[in-house]
């Protein structure tokens, strides 16, 4: 019989200044967005995701955190969740009839909806994670997450219970732990509410394939760089033209894979000699 998955999320008690009173046993909270983590290093959640708006919002109950450890369901006396790669080579990887436990339990009173819930597995060859699936976990009613370990896990697993693979980049981690709490932060930042000005989600790096405009603040004058006259002027039309056309400069600049995504949507040339 296995230990019964750790939940973070809203306390019953007052809120306390230690983040470790996060890992307590808590009911499902009606509505709210859940994560599931299936992981052989359930100490290191909520992590970061524990402070600031995200750790606000999982202590209001805006979204809830459980984890699974992988090692309860490991085989034998010493829970071994691992073994030699087949056919050889270095390193070791997850079996598939333990995983399997892991998920079927991680699966438990979800929805067999994959729209409704993904079940996604951390991987350098997974599809690249962006803002759009960003948007598309967060308007689902919560999300599996296995974080790998080794050389990766047994891929009957992957095949068996069509798992989704994600990837934050061309780069390896030594886990799926960092990556699993940097996809939930992008993901629960999207929820309502959980920012508190929703409107920023809207207009940030991304959120129509563009990047973010330069920001500023206080003071006008530093190290003798002003703050660019038009942001000054209180003209709300000449701001919000200036802050297109910095960011439209940016992009073509830095990203022209997102550059080109911009001009396809809005029936431009890429390649035009507009001055911006």
């Amino acid at each position: 019989m296995t230990e019964k998955p750790k939940s973070h999320g809203r306390l019953s008690i007052a809120a306390s200044v230690k983040p470790r009173e996060l890992m307590t046993d808590s009911p499902d909270l009606a509505g709210a967005w859940k994560a599931r983590v299936i992981t052989l290093f359930p100490a290191a959640f909520p992590g970061v995701l524990g402070e600031s708006l995200t750790g606000k919002a999982l202590q209001d109950g805006l979204w809830q955190l459980q984890t699974i450890d992988l090692r309860d369901f490991g085989e034998g006396r010493h829970k071994n969740v691992d073994d030699t790669p087949a056919g050889g080579g270095a390193g070791m990887v997850l079996r598939a009839d333990v995983l399997a436990k892991a998920l079927t339990d991680a699966a438990d009173g979800t929805p067999r909806d994959r729209a409704r819930w993904p079940v996604l597995y951390l991987s350098p060859r997974g599809k690249r994670f962006d803002q759009a699936m960003a948007h598309r976990l967060a308007a689902a009613d919560g999300v599996t997450l296995l974080c790998g370990r080794f050389e990766g896990v047994d891929e009957r697993v992957i095949e068996h219970f069509g798992i989704e693979e994600v990837s934050l980049g061309d780069f390896i981690l030594t886990g799926g732990e960092i990556a699993a709490q940097a996809l939930i932060d992008a993901t629960v930042r999207l929820i309502p509410r959980v920012l508190g000005n929703q409107a920023s989600t809207e207009e940030e790096t991304f959120s129509d394939f563009l990047l973010e405009h330069p920001q500023y603040t206080k003071p006008a004058v530093w190290e003798g760089r002003e703050i660019p006259e038009v942001l000054l002027s209180g003209h709300h039309g000449k701001i919000a033209d200036w802050r297109r056309a910095m960011a439209e400069r940016l992009t073509k600049e830095r990203r022209p894979d997102l550059w080109r995504a911009y001009c396809a949507k809005y029936n431009r040339d890429p390649d035009e000699d507009r001055e911006l």
